[in-house]
């Protein structure tokens, strides 16, 4: 992710670290109040299949034991809705998102949803979280860890509040590894997924960005390893949809 001048790769440019958390930010100021619609439109509605399995590996407890999930990235609230819906009584989500513009689309989808009584939105950055150690039961992140400026300080985080015997789960685009697919998937993300942004949100530049932030991340293999360097055990990951997209499992023991 980082050259040898210390700057980060932002899609195919490369930009001094420090003005990477900026750039994202535009990007999702411009996209907070139809980017639900266009993760539908993007994958053809298969990020919902994404997420079950995400919150299949959550496995929140369908009775009324207290459990505290920490969810990542996740300002519009889906996955936090997803995993309340899922557990028993006891689940409560707390979605910490750095835009503000994402968890003002949030809180007002879970007052409409009667959630806002057990999902709860702060404002705040992966890197530096504010909350007590060991203080969660599962911290989750949904296609938000490859947005991050340092994903080793927001892994190292994720770590530290988390209860021992806590499970981390990451949720993020991946490299296709089925022939033939590679290629249609390169296509599609670069050709037809900005011109759906472009389209549905006037915004062709983000959607750009979003694709090619894809390519930057690291693959699978080098993503464990630096689970593993933050602490994590018992790692491992899922290719879903031919590689296109990967489940990502960790446990604080």
């Amino acid at each position: 992710m980082t050259n040898t001048d210390g700057d980060t790769h932002f899609g195919f440019r490369s930009v001094p670290l420090d003005e990477k958390q900026a750039l994202v930010d535009d990007v999702f100021h411009s996209v907070a109040r139809r980017y639900d619609l266009m993760n539908d439109l993007m994958s053809g509605g298969l990020h919902r299949a994404w997420k079950d399995a995400l919150v299949t590996a959550v496995n929140p407890p369908k009775y009324k034991r207290k459990f505290a999930v920490l969810d990542l990235a996740g300002g519009t609230g889906d996955v936090a809705f997803r995993i309340v819906q899922s557990g028993g009584s006891g689940t409560r989500v707390t979605v910490c998102d750095i835009n503000a513009d994402m968890l003002e689309v949030g809180r007002a989808r879970a007052a409409e949803r009667g959630l806002d009584g057990v999902v709860s939105f702060d404002q705040g950055n992966a890197e530096t979280l504010a909350y007590p150690d060991r203080s969660f039961d599962c911290v989750t992140i949904a296609f938000g860890i490859r947005n991050v400026p340092r994903v080793e300080a927001a892994l190292a985080q994720a770590y530290r509040v988390l209860k021992i015997g806590g499970r981390f789960l990451c949720l993020e685009f991946s490299s296709v590894d089925m022939p033939g697919l590679d290629a249609l998937y390169e296509l599609y993300s670069f050709q037809v997924i900005p011109r759906i942004g472009e389209a549905v949100t006037g915004d062709r530049e983000a959607y750009q960005y979003l694709v090619e932030s894809v390519r930057k991340f690291p693959k699978p293999k080098a993503f464990a390893t630096m689970m593993e360097a933050a602490g994590f055990r018992r790692v491992s990951f899922k290719p879903m949809t031919g590689g296109v997209v990967t489940l990502h499992s960790g446990w604080r023991l």
